[in-house]
């Protein structure tokens, strides 16, 4: 996973910083449509419109693509570097997930907490939030650096 930041000298901070500005990266998450709306030391979050296509046989929000959204912001979270620093990889070793609940909205949004960092493996937790308003899964999990 290549991470790439694209950094604009006339930003003032990180919160002036849209969507066009931070590439995911990834084909996957790409072609799900997923972005990354926000990206920090220790934080991530990611946003994807819900449409049909994202549905199960019962006509909420698939299981799969909630996990993908876990997995991904706990992640991206533990991989932010700044402008001119080495790009950071890593691989999931574990994810634990719970779904809490489940609804109907227009958009996931998935949030993304380092909870410890090490040299070699880190810590994170996520939530999924359907509208920013309804809490539907979190998850932990742990994930190791790797080389280029």
């Amino acid at each position: 996973m290549l991470v790439v930041f694209l950094f604009d000298a006339r930003l003032t901070s990180m919160t002036d910083i849209s969507l066009a500005h931070i590439p995911i990266d990834n084909p996957f998450l790409e072609r799900l449509g997923i972005q990354l709306a926000q990206w920090s030391p220790g934080y991530a979050e990611m946003r994807l419109d819900t449409s049909a296509d994202l549905g199960n046989r019962t006509g909420r929000i698939h299981g799969g693509v909630i996990c993908t959204l876990l997995d991904s912001v706990c992640g991206y979270c533990g991989l932010y570097s700044a402008p001119g620093d080495p790009v950071l990889r890593s691989l999931t070793l574990s994810l634990t997930t719970n779904f809490v609940s489940s609804g109907e909205g227009t958009t996931l949004v998935a949030k993304g907490y380092i909870v410890r960092k090490g040299r070699s493996v880190f810590f994170a937790r996520a939530e999924v939030w359907l509208d920013d308003i309804e809490l539907l899964a979190t998850a932990v999990g742990t994930f190791k650096y790797v080389g280029a």
